[in-house]
């Protein structure tokens, strides 16, 4: 019965899912004529929303892009290679790869979210080597699955926004520690439940899967940007060539990133955001790719994998602002919270959350789309606030796993398309919305 159903989503999304590209134009249309029918905006007001929010991601997106081409450059070093190398023998089968992908990408995304999708890709990338009758779509669908769980962890955008002194709704309810989000017993069941339940579910899929005609790993052996000037005589280069291979430069560079390294987690504890995260994939690339020369061989190789992001992200940029101004982001968690009763009210967060998700993939601009409408909904119901927001972050992390927006960086790494991890993403997400469901009803 598995095998069937997921036989059968697998063609559908290898027959119908388009480009991801194409997938965010489809949506931007889509968008566009439900903000006419249902908000009653004029098509002139629509594209007006579209324009005005068409650039409101492009500081995300070069972070995106960064986490992409950093990963890539960090991952084809000798250190890093022989360090994923150390970590993939301990799948020497096709199910151990599957379990060891999903669990470290899952606690990788825990600690933070960009970490964990490139840890996740570069992980299975090396598995793969190692265990090539694996099925290649699989793997990277199940390092795609622990990103999943990235909102109930320390880069969690909504329970970190809450906890701050001056976040926007601080007047109606205050600070709300971690301890209360983060650290509840709500949340720690959810993560733990999808911990154990994941990896198994992934290894259920395994018996699924088994052609594996469409595993073409050749991409995967890439020439290490190490051994590219190794045979050019030292006396040959001119002086400008001495210093793109000097290791002095590279060295003296290197040492001042990692003291800024330093200097940000004294002052800032484990604070690994984004930026700290790009940072230090770009500063250890840079040192152990030892020259400038070959660090800048491997930064070109790197910036092709992250065409998909510069492209797409001003698009979903321009259906996010066509959500907000128009009104139907509003609208549709209006009507969630229109039929919610006390007892209903996070379940229909946690749908609405979703829905919303797949139109507005960001967890800080989903938060303050649904943020004024749900917690004066709670309050009014006597809900507690800590969970209803976990509810919308549950919410935010689980349509993930069918919205290619944060597929690309992983996909621009694995060579694959969306629609080739798709199919098992669509039983990830079916199955998640058990536990998460029952969490939120019953604790």
């Amino acid at each position: 019965m598995l095998k069937g159903v997921t036989s059968f989503f697998d063609r559908l999304v290898q027959r119908y899912l388009p480009d991801a590209f194409l997938f965010a134009i489809i949506l931007t249309l889509v968008v566009f004529l439900l903000g006419i029918g249902i908000t009653g905006s004029s098509p002139g007001e629509m594209v007006q929303y579209w324009g005005d929010g068409f650039w409101d991601l492009l500081a995300f997106a070069m972070q995106m892009s960064l986490i992409v081409v950093t990963g890539y450059i960090l991952a084809n070093t000798p250190v890093v290679k022989f360090i994923l190398a150390k970590i993939s023998r301990l799948a020497d089968s096709p199910g151990k790869a599957i379990v060891l992908v999903t669990f470290v990408t899952a606690i990788a995304c825990l600690i933070n979210y960009g970490f964990g999708l490139v840890v996740g890709a570069l992980l299975a990338v090396h598995v793969a080597k190692r265990v090539p009758n694996v099925d290649y779509r699989l793997l990277m669908a199940s390092a795609y699955g622990g990103f999943l769980l990235w909102h109930g962890g320390l880069s969690g955008s909504i329970p970190l926004t809450i906890a701050t002194d001056d976040h926007f709704l601080v007047d109606s309810i205050g600070s709300i520690p971690v301890t209360e989000t983060l650290f509840s017993g709500l949340n720690i069941t959810i993560v733990l439940v999808l911990l154990v339940s994941l990896p198994l579910l992934n290894l259920w899929l395994l018996r699924t899967s088994g052609d594996l005609s469409k595993n073409n790993l050749d991409f995967l052996e890439t020439e290490s940007a190490e051994e590219e000037l190794a045979a050019t005589a030292v006396n040959d280069l001119t002086p400008a060539e001495r210093l793109e291979n000097s290791m002095i430069i590279s060295l003296l560079i290197g040492i001042l990133g990692l003291a800024f390294i330093v200097y940000h987690f004294i002052q800032n504890g484990l604070d690994l955001n984004i930026n700290i995260v790009n940072f230090i994939f770009l500063f250890l690339g840079i040192i152990f790719y030892k020259t400038p020369r070959r660090f800048l061989n491997s930064v070109t190789d790197g910036v092709k994998n992250a065409g998909g992001i510069i492209i797409q992200f001003p698009f979903y940029a321009g259906i996010m602002g066509m959500m907000v101004a128009s009104g139907l982001s509003e609208q549709m968690s209006m009507w969630f919270v229109s039929i919610s009763t006390e007892f209903t009210f996070p379940l229909f967060a946690f749908l609405s959350a979703g829905i919303v998700n797949f139109f507005v993939p960001s967890g800080g601009g989903q938060w303050a789309v649904q943020a004024p409408i749900m917690i004066p909904a709670s309050l009014d119901l006597g809900i507690d606030t800590a969970k209803t927001a976990m509810a919308v972050a549950w919410g935010d992390a689980w349509t993930n796993m069918i919205q290619p927006f944060w597929a690309l960086p992983l996909l621009a790494i694995a060579g694959l398309k969306v629609k080739d991890i798709m199919g098992f993403c669509v039983i990830i997400l079916f199955w998640s919305a058990i536990p998460i469901s029952l969490a939120l009803l019953f604790i």
